[in-house]
């Protein structure tokens, strides 16, 4: 008995001893400032003992505070994880103990709310609509699980385009649960959605990284208006299993971060097959490293190719958005519970008409896609028709032969415009990087009814565009671009936008 004491005794003076080296070693260090760290500041911080992941889970919380409802009112998350101060403590003591798991041990990351995460954590699950409020979902999403294994934190839920922006022709960036997100970089701009409160988050600061996903856009184009980079996967490559769906041959989960490298870091993790989504299991193995393939000469040699003459629109690719929606249906069997009663697509339009102080304010009444969607008659020949007319005309004579037949590596596109439709309705993947911003003397335009779009200084993004699983080889060539340009360091945010709560502000400031 006397010797287990002693080894006790022996094992926790060996941790103090150690954990007092790493903390002196880490006293010349200067904190990261989170308006702009990386994961690599912030996991060196974390292994060297200069913070713990209970201090920074108290920053991102104050900086939250600072802007998202108060001052400029950005309106990006809708909730933050009442546990994840308690899985904080716990993640520091895990790694006192073993080390950390992996990049992401100890991280914060903020979820799209359409990302299921399971109710007794303490969080909502409802795509930004109040028809799913205290909805109980079965269990985490596959991209949560995995970010969980890694030893990641659930930040919270971030604000979107209510169901994706797949409801009605509304402003981007408002849901009913949400309000109006609104873009960082000019008061009231356009964050551009569906993934807006991911990627206002991210791009002040308000999170290590964040995670959205994409339909048509949806990752791309809030990357593009937040000076972010945005990585939408190949379909298939990371799990759609637990998110509320829209079209399963178009929706993929991706991270928006500040760098390519914090992207590289994320997708590694959250990519992978998933016995909950077959489309997973069609995916090559094993998932690469993609933080491997960051250099700054990985556009050397090779051939870039840029489409001049973009034609593409809805009525051309014989895409219908409107039979995709028919998939929420689906999403609602699911559910444990749902105190408000909907069960169906139908149910959501009467409860959004029932309920306009809640659904349907004034500017944001439109429900005419989830109308018309209710009109269809389902998974019918057409359907299916429309579905291989997509494929052939978006993969096999659009990216891909274009790849082809100019002997290309990928294609290259600023952001904005018809960019992301031939990888939408192909399920290819795109990659998306600061590319500069708008002048000061624009003429502003309007987006929405509290929203403007062009603006003064609001960001605008470059794409790099590929054949099926080719994210590898899509990341490099970001990357050369980002570390070439670095475009992102050129503009901050509008300075009532930027919160000033630092790590220094909350260290030693109570227990958890």
């Amino acid at each position: 008995m006397a010797s287990i004491k002693h080894l006790v005794t022996w094992i926790c003076t060996g941790l103090l001893l150690t954990h007092s080296f790493l903390v002196s070693a880490a006293i010349t260090t200067p904190l990261p400032d989170l308006y702009e760290a990386s994961l690599t500041e912030l996991q060196g911080g974390l292994t060297s003992g200069q913070f713990n992941s209970v201090d920074l889970i108290k920053a991102y919380f104050a900086r939250i505070e600072e802007v998202n409802l108060q001052g400029p009112a950005l309106r990006a998350v809708i909730e933050t994880n009442p546990s994840a101060l308690d899985e904080a403590a716990a993640l520091d003591y895990e790694r006192l103990l073993y080390g950390p798991r992996s990049a992401l041990h100890g991280i914060p990351v903020l979820v799209k709310d359409n990302i299921g995460t399971v109710a007794f954590e303490g969080m909502n699950t409802t795509a930004g609509s109040y028809t799913l409020l205290k909805s109980i979902i079965p269990e985490d999403a596959g991209v949560v699980k995995k970010l969980r294994q890694a030893g990641a934190i659930i930040l919270g839920k971030a604000n979107l385009s209510e169901w994706a922006h797949f409801r009605g022709n509304l402003a981007s960036g408002w849901s009913g649960r949400g309000g109006q997100c609104t873009n960082a970089y000019y008061p009231n701009a356009d964050p551009c959605g569906s993934s807006s409160g991911s990627a206002v988050a991210s791009s002040i600061g308000l999170t290590a990284v964040a995670l959205g996903t994409e339909t048509d856009g949806s990752i791309t184009c809030p990357a593009n208006q937040n000076n972010l980079v945005g990585i939408k996967p190949t379909v298939g490559l990371t799990s759609r299993a637990g998110v509320v769906p829209i079209s399963e041959h178009q929706d993929t989960v991706g991270p928006l971060t500040r760098s390519m490298s914090d992207a590289a870091i994320v997708l590694s993790i959250i990519a992978g097959p998933d016995p909950n989504d077959n489309f997973t299991l069609a995916q090559p193995t094993p998932v690469p490293d993609y933080t491997m393939v960051l250099s700054n000469s990985s556009l050397v040699g090779k051939r870039i190719g840029v489409p001049r003459t973009v034609f593409l629109n809805d009525s051309m690719t014989g895409n219908d958005p409107y039979v995709n929606v028919i998939q929420l249906d689906a999403w609602f069997n699911t559910l444990f519970a749902n105190p408000s009663g909907v069960a169906s697509l139908a149910d959501v339009i009467t409860f959004d008409n029932a309920n306009p102080t809640l659904e349907e304010p004034t500017g944001y009444t439109d429900q005419s896609i989830l109308i018309s969607s209710e009109a269809t008659t389902g998974f019918n020949a057409s359907y299916y028709q429309s579905l291989a007319f997509d494929k052939e005309l978006g993969a096999t004579r659009g990216i891909d032969a274009a790849l082809a037949t100019y002997s290309l590596d990928a294609l290259v596109l600023p952001a904005p415009g018809y960019t992301t439709v031939p990888a939408a309705i192909a399920g290819y993947p795109i990659v998306t990087v600061p590319l500069g911003f708008y002048p000061d003397n624009v003429t502003i335009g309007s987006a929405g009814p509290n929203t403007v779009y062009p603006a003064p200084g609001v960001p605008i993004g470059l794409s790099f565009l590929g054949t099926a699983w080719s994210e590898y080889e899509l990341i490099g060539f970001g990357y050369a671009y980002e570390q070439c340009t670095q475009t992102r360091l050129q503009r901050r945010a509008y300075t009532a936008a930027i919160p000033t709560t630092q790590l220094a502000d909350v260290m030693g400031s109570g227990s958890s």
